[in-house]
């Protein structure tokens, strides 16, 4: 019995890690080409769900965002006021600071240690481990996180929560300026022939 038990286990963990070829070099000069600054200053909104591992939707929001781009610091500062479906609210204060033309760091209180993110053409990938509440209580899990831009100013988000190294879930999302024609960063890509 307990044989069987952990073989399941193991094989759970094969088939839920979710492992992924895909690497953020593969963005390389692709566009709409996403600079984070550029894109999250100022105001924001998001629509997001959560999925279990199943492909159940378990929750969705809507996120405001308020960014403040410090060009002098190199620090953005992003607001995110949380409201969920069951009428919880929450907020998470970002700060992440450009580390490199195209690399990024970032903390919040529930981040543990530092948020490592990289961009390249219209894709940022972003890794770090938070404290997530759950209920009455909190489960440290991994984020792996993928934002693609796309003409007209859309930002959709991906990303794969981990807990233990086992796929438990993943977050959709998708950013859209308020004022989309004052940002640069969301400018439709032109064809060679105009």
């Amino acid at each position: 019995m307990r044989k069987s038990a952990a073989a399941a286990v193991v094989a759970l963990a094969l088939v839920s890690t979710g492992c992924t070829s895909m690497k953020i070099d593969d963005f390389q000069g692709t566009q709409p080409e996403l600079t984070l600054e550029d894109y999250f200053e100022g105001r924001t909104t998001a629509w997001g769900l959560f999925e279990d591992r199943f492909g159940d939707v378990r929750r969705q929001f809507v996120v405001d965002i308020d960014g403040d781009w410090n060009p002098q610091t190199g620090v953005l500062v992003l607001t995110e006021d949380f409201r969920y479906s069951d009428g919880e609210t929450d907020q998470r204060v970002w700060t992440i600071r450009k580390t490199g033309p195209d690399t990024y760091e970032g903390t919040a209180p529930d981040v543990v240690g530092t948020a490592q993110g990289t961009l390249a053409g219209n894709a940022f990938h972003w890794t770090y481990t938070m404290n997530l509440k759950v209920g009455d209580g909190t489960w440290r899990v991994g984020f792996d996180d993928w934002m693609f831009l796309q003409p007209g100013g859309v930002l959709l988000n991906r990303a794969t929560v981990t807990k233990w190294g086992i796929e438990i879930g993943s977050v959709s999302i998708a950013f859209r300026k308020d004022d989309a024609a004052n940002s640069a960063a969301v400018t439709a890509p032109r064809s060679a022939a105009e």
